[in-house]
């Protein structure tokens, strides 16, 4: 092509440098997934969508957001790949962990049907719907979501993320995964370790509970022994098993809240610290998740479920808390409820008073430039996205 590996390096790879690995858009509650990558002699952001609602095992949808290459005379040019028009010229502001794209045509991102097309095309393309198969509940959150959307059709900021560190000793090899939210679709959270606990983050959101916010918390020091198969479809016997433990665990905050010069001050759900290991009981439960041999798992009757492929065998049941809340993230709470390991890359979480029950499958995509520098600065980032939507 005319160019010399030193101008490519010169012009592309070294401006850009900053802007490879991973990033969450600042779009409302909704976030979202962008990896950048360098792609042959272009460097490419690309659009990570959870599969079609509701298969969660499906792979990842993958969609360009922006191009940037070198251009006949040598020079680095900004390319926006939203719309169905081709490619328009765009421009990247960059920060160390922010940056802001800005598309210079924004009307080429409509369609010449207008917004009906629109929105049905997005639909499909994102949605694997029509407007035709979507409830009244759906299409409010759908319709609301397309708005919140389109109002960020002409510039997007990005703040970088990293994926979590792990421990040879860690329940599950930590990562990103997809998860089933009912009438809200399929999300992806990032699954980490911290010590006594495990947290699921939410990467993309919903109205009630935005990007950002720790969906689950799992305490790895409370396991749960499920009951057989026939006990465990009377939904009584596990709620009474989890609201015990959930006693247990109140009682246990009391007293560290009570005693004198208590490091943590406020329990398990205290702020998170730098990733240096799970205790000695921790790293007995990930030994042992590995070696176990799993039992047969069934729903309690009465648990709803949109996903009725889930697995049939599971390794180990740990007590949580998840986190509910009105719409606009109006009086958040942290219900209890049953965390339960299937395997290397499924988990499930039943909520108790919901009486329903997520299914969580692993991204198997592999992502480069997405390593934090530093447990701290894996924390800090954790932190700094949850701020955003509290």
């Amino acid at each position: 092509m005319g160019v010399s590996c030193r101008e490519v390096y010169a012009k592309l790879l070294y401006p850009y440098r900053h802007i490879l690995g991973l990033w969450q858009p600042d779009i409302g509650p909704y976030g979202g997934l962008l990896n950048v990558v360098v792609d042959g002699l272009c460097i490419i952001g690309w659009r990570y969508l959870p599969p079609h609602y509701p298969r969660v095992d499906d792979p990842m949808q993958i969609k360009p957001a922006f191009r940037i290459h070198l251009t006949e005379r040598k020079s680095a040019a900004v390319e926006c790949m939203y719309g169905h028009r081709g490619p328009q010229s765009g421009h990247i502001q960059m920060l160390k962990d922010e940056f802001s794209t800005k598309c210079n045509q924004p009307d080429h991102h409509r369609m010449s049907g207008g917004r009906q097309e629109e929105f049905r095309a997005w639909l499909r393309e994102e949605w694997g719907r029509t407007p035709e198969d979507i409830s009244q509940e759906d299409w409010e959150e759908l319709v609301l979501m397309k708005f919140i959307y389109s109002q960020y059709d002409n510039c997007l900021t990005y703040r970088r993320i990293y994926l979590p560190p792990s421990h040879p000793d860690d329940l599950i090899r930590p990562g990103l995964f997809k998860g089933n939210y009912d009438a809200h679709g399929l999300e992806i959270v990032m699954l980490s370790f911290h010590g006594k606990h495990a947290r699921a983050t939410k990467i993309t959101g919903d109205p009630n509970i935005p990007a950002g916010q720790q969906t689950i918390e799992i305490s790895l020091m409370h396991r749960i022994q499920l009951p057989v198969v026939q006990n465990l479809r009377n939904f009584n016997e596990l709620s009474r098993i989890v609201l015990e433990v959930h006693e247990q665990v109140s009682l246990e905050q009391q007293q560290q809240e009570d005693r004198p010069g208590d490091s943590e001050g406020h329990g398990w759900q205290s702020p998170a610290q730098p990733n240096v290991g799970p205790p000695p009981e921790v790293r007995e439960s990930g030994a042992a998740a590995l070696e176990e041999q799993p039992v047969r798992f069934v729903l309690p009757v009465g648990v709803s479920s949109c996903d009725e492929d889930y697995p049939q065998t599971c390794r180990m049941c740990f007590y949580g808390l998840g986190l509910v809340a009105c719409h606009g993230f109006i009086s958040p709470q942290r219900i209890p409820g049953a965390f339960i390991l299937f395997d290397e890359d499924h988990f499930g979480f039943i909520w108790l008073e919901l009486k329903s029950f997520n299914l969580y499958s692993r991204v198997q995509n592999t992502f480069q430039n997405a390593e934090a520098p530093s447990p701290q600065a894996f924390e800090e980032m954790l932190q700094n996205i949850q701020s955003l939507t509290s």
